[in-house]
């Protein structure tokens, strides 16, 4: 299958997939697009599709994901140090993701686009956690609450923040890392 992958005809029928839904999604709801709207869309047949995602829950959960890494500056990832820095980054490509997600696509997959940006930050915190400590179940742990944390601060500052997101990350920085730094303080 690694050779397909890195067959052109692969990834430029891929991406005519993916475009094609990206398209349908900017008119449809996500519950009322059918397997039929994106193959005639992307002038393929069912079997092609088939081929490439499992359905259109599969495609849709490649799409974001890809869009929401893109939207993530490479250094964020590669670097792996937890600092204020990286945490800002983070809350900025998420409000940025979704303000585009919003202007582009119709509602009816909230959720799914939730699960995927916090599985996608909960792994790279992982990451960043196990460089800088030991604890594989400690880290686990707070990967979820920091991914949940920075989620949750995105979501509550699109519906109601009157300040610039940099401020509004700036204010919820504390209280997502005190956790941290109490932990590393702490005398045994």
């Amino acid at each position: 299958m690694t050779e397909v992958k890195k067959d052109l005809r692969y990834i430029r029928t891929r991406k005519s997939i993916m475009d094609a839904f990206m398209m349908i999604s900017e008119k449809k709801d996500f519950k009322d697009i059918t397997v039929k709207d994106i193959t005639t869309e992307a002038m393929i047949n069912r079997a092609t599709f088939y081929y490439h995602f499992v359905d259109k829950y599969d495609l849709l959960e490649r799409v974001l994901s890809e869009v929401f890494l893109i939207n993530l500056n490479d250094e964020i990832i590669n670097d792996f140090v937890l600092n204020e820095e990286v945490i800002v980054n983070l809350f900025l490509a998420i409000t940025s993701f979704n303000s585009s997600l919003s202007s582009r696509c119709h509602n009816g997959y909230e959720d799914t686009i939730a699960r995927i940006i916090k599985e996608q930050l909960e792994i790279i915190f992982y990451k960043m956690l196990q460089r800088q400590s030991e604890g594989e179940e400690r880290n686990r742990i707070a990967s979820v609450m920091l991914s949940w944390g920075i989620y949750g601060a995105a979501i509550a500052w699109s519906k109601n923040s009157e300040l610039p997101p940099e401020e509004y990350i700036k204010l919820v920085i504390p209280y997502l890392t005190s956790g941290f730094y109490i932990e590393h303080n702490k005398k045994d």
